[in-house]
């Protein structure tokens, strides 16, 4: 792992094979990063899996990052109500927002998902699997697997544009996009089909 010039932690920290924070990047614990992730910015009690990238300022706090996420520079998101209430969550086996017990809640992204520059999220922000999010505004709280689009309005992902991401993401890093990764997104995509608007 690698820890660049101007780098303040605050533990505790786990930081994984081969991941990196950036110059400056500004760590409260307990925060982890898994191998191969890139970090700047400001990071606050959060997990970023592997094979993630939040290289750029921004703030992310009591967030959870899958894998192959890339959060765009000067990105945000709300841990914390304006009226500091209980936070919200989108439930998947209710189908529905649930109280969480936590006043404190940011971003939930799953795998493949990415956002681009200035990307503001609101407090309880949950982004499905292999989404891509753009625009000004905040998107919806609930942003369903294989969405593209912002705060305007989404449209679906098609999967065959998707891998092509990703094989071209992981190439990056010398990671192959296998059959089995395939088989994977398609079966999520299917059981998310619900949740969009197609």
């Amino acid at each position: 792992a690698e820890i660049m010039e101007g780098t303040v932690v605050r533990g505790p920290l786990a930081l994984c094979n081969n991941a990196t924070l950036k110059l400056a990047t500004k760590i409260y614990g307990p925060t982890t990063v898994g191998p191969h992730s890139k970090v700047g910015g400001e990071v606050n009690n959060s997990v970023i899996f592997g094979h993630s990238n939040k290289g750029h300022d921004g703030f992310l706090g009591n967030s959870v990052l899958g894998e192959w996420c890339n959060i765009g520079a000067d990105s945000n998101n709300s841990n914390l109500k304006n009226n500091y209430a209980e936070v919200r969550l989108w439930n998947y086996q209710t189908g529905g927002f649930a109280k969480t017990g936590l006043q404190f809640c940011g971003l939930m992204m799953g795998d493949h998902s990415k956002c681009g520059i200035n990307t503001m999220f609101n407090t309880g922000t949950v982004v499905g699997v292999s989404s891509n999010i753009f625009g000004s505004g905040f998107p919806r709280n609930f942003v369903p697997s294989f969405s593209w689009g912002g705060s305007k309005g989404f449209v679906t992902y098609k999967t065959n544009k998707a891998f092509e991401v990703a094989e071209v993401v992981m190439g990056r890093r010398n990671e192959e996009f296998t059959d089995i990764d395939k088989a994977i997104l398609e079966h999520v995509f299917e059981e998310t089909k619900q949740y969009r608007r197609e």
